[in-house]
């Protein structure tokens, strides 16, 4: 049998304990697959943590020991953040080890040149567990669907968003209510901006862009747009049209490039898409050859994530992780395949604008999204959801419209504002149909 491969966890949090106790209760099962056995070689831990217990691995305070420890054959980087990360990764990977990580903010802000170094230095770096907790989503793009052309990905990929807006719909809450229940449950930190704006579901995003369509990794390029506008009312006018609100991040191919964006959007409510409740995630692709597939699980928690960490370990030791960036970059990626700004966005939408409850002000609003040549797919105006101003009474008008594009919505939006009738600031959520199918 081939020696043990040697492992060595940086990081001793939520889920690298779950890494050292699903290494260490499933070890026989783990060996049986593998020709390989698994073997904790080093921890790096910079604090001493109550309840964890190394046994007779050794323990380092320097996390970049653990890299030149000669019996640590693959390091595990669990730490988060990314500058103590990333030094760790580049010796790690320098020193001719593999690497496994969970860390997308690391890969979304250095992983092309990670990527570039592992494959100049001939080592894996592993990252199934960066992308939706424990939804093998990485391998189904690699392996399952490596036969395809990929034409788009949707996914629910943040927890935390999902869980808002599921209790908003389910118990007619608003925004903030909910989030200060998901910070008191710990699904939101205490600053939840990364969370419910959006930025963390687009470092996940820009991975699986990358892995999905041959370009560099770039959240940066990644559109996003929160939550907070959303209001309960929002969720009982989307269900009187056939649909739900879910955090959607999609990258999809567009002949002019690619549609990277981050938002809640309207889904088609009977699609399994839309019935993915609470914190668990899911990704839908769409492939040329199989159509489309959709991944569910969940997306966080300790054991989650153990599972995809321990399975990218499990590749290293049969021998099919392999030195290479999410995929061999293609030429034309600088060109065609290049990020679309937002004003090149084209779908539905759902608009929803407060209005004097006059005569006239329909026929406006018809008026201006024809003249940017904006069809209205449904609309309704909720006389029950009226408010007063005054003695002038004030009512939502709700409607779908067909697919455009967003540099026409934008501007049928600035010209509806600016309506004597109109109050306030109109609200525009996507709607993504193409889910359905």
């Amino acid at each position: 049998m081939d020696k043990p491969l040697g492992i060595g966890i940086c990081g001793l949090g939520t889920v690298g304990q779950a890494v050292v106790r699903l290494l260490r209760e499933e070890g026989d099962i783990l060996a049986r697959r593998a020709p390989r056995a698994l073997k904790l070689a080093a921890f790096g831990l910079r604090r001493d943590k109550p309840g964890f217990d190394p046994g007779a691995v050794p323990v380092y305070r320097d996390m970049l020991a653990v890299a030149r420890d000669p019996n640590v054959d693959v390091v595990v980087e669990l730490m988060g953040g990314t500058d103590d990360a990333k030094a760790l990764v580049e010796l790690a990977l320098t020193e001719g080890k593999a690497v496994v990580t969970a860390n997308k903010a690391l890969l979304s802000e250095h992983g092309d040149a990670l990527f570039a170094l592992a494959t100049q230095q001939g080592v894996p770096l592993a990252y199934e567990a960066s992308v939706a907790g424990g939804i093998p989503i990485i391998k189904a793009l690699r392996e399952g669907l490596a036969g395809n052309r990929i034409e788009w990905v949707a996914g629910i990929i943040n927890g935390t968003s999902n869980f808002i807006l599921t209790e908003m719909a389910g118990a007619g809450r608003p925004f903030a209510d909910v989030l200060a229940e998901a910070q008191r449950l710990g699904y939101a930190e205490a600053d939840p901006t990364f969370d419910v704006e959006g930025i963390d579901a687009a470092h996940k995003l820009s991975l699986l862009a990358s892995l999905a369509f041959g370009v560099p990794i770039a959240s940066a390029k990644v559109f996003s747009e929160g939550l907070s506008r959303v209001t309960p009312d929002d969720f009982r006018y989307a269900e009187a049209f056939g649909y739900r609100i879910k955090p959607l991040a999609l990258a999809r191919r567009r002949n002019a490039g690619l549609e990277l964006r981050v938002h809640p959007a309207l889904v088609p409510e009977k699609t399994l898409f839309a019935q993915v409740q609470g914190v668990q995630n899911a990704v839908m692709i769409g492939g040329h050859a199989v159509g489309p597939t959709l991944y569910v699980g969940a997306g966080a928690g300790g054991d989650a994530t153990a599972s995809a960490v321990v399975a990218d370990l499990m590749d290293l030791a049969r021998g099919t992780q392999h030195a290479m960036p999410p995929l061999a970059y293609r030429k034309e990626a600088q060109g065609g395949e290049a990020a679309l700004p937002s004003t090149a966005f084209h779908s539905p939408a759902y608009l929803r604008i407060v209005a004097e409850d006059t005569p006239g002000v329909l026929a406006q609003v018809a008026t201006i999204l024809s003249s940017e040549g904006i069809n209205i797919e449904a609309l309704m105006q909720k006389a029950q959801d009226s408010t007063q101003e005054g003695e002038t009474t004030c009512v939502p008008i709700v409607l779908l419209t067909r697919a455009a594009d967003e540099a026409a919505i934008d501007r049928a939006i600035t010209a509806l504002e600016a309506l004597p009738a109109v109050r306030g600031a109109v609200l525009r959520l996507r709607v993504e149909p193409f889910a359905a199918s």
